[in-house]
């Protein structure tokens, strides 16, 4: 079956309904899907933070590609547009439906980030 616009549309809203649902229940339920933000766009899910209470930006990608350069860019503009100390993508891990087992990427400073809950400042 080919994948048209509309059905893609419909397998990216269910793969950041899950990814969502599964950090509500694991990490805090104000957690959700954010609303689409035109431009400016902050991501895929709001309410999610570091330790300290540092916004984290998550982008969810559910693609049969993998474009992962483009896909953290993505993530650090909209990171940059929340005043988020880290943007990390979660992404679709084929023949894995549970949430659990699918993959996130981000680059070291946003492991840093995440860790102290600020954003490492370059030399």
């Amino acid at each position: 079956m080919t994948r048209t616009n509309a059905s893609a549309r419909d397998a990216g809203t269910r793969f950041e309904t899950s990814i969502v649902a599964f950090l509500a229940a694991h990490i805090d339920d104000r957690i959700e899907r954010r609303s689409r933000n035109g431009a400016k766009d902050r991501g895929d899910v709001s309410g999610v933070r570091t330790h300290g209470g540092g916004r984290v930006v998550v982008e969810c990608k559910n693609t049969a590609r993998t474009n992962l350069g483009a896909w953290i860019a993505e993530a650090h503009l909209e990171a940059g547009n929340d005043d988020a100390v880290a943007g990390v993508v979660a992404h679709k891990r084929h023949g894995r439906g549970d949430p659990a087992d699918q993959w996130v990427t981000m680059t070291l400073a946003d492991l840093v980030a995440l860790l102290t809950g600020e954003r490492p400042v370059a030399p």
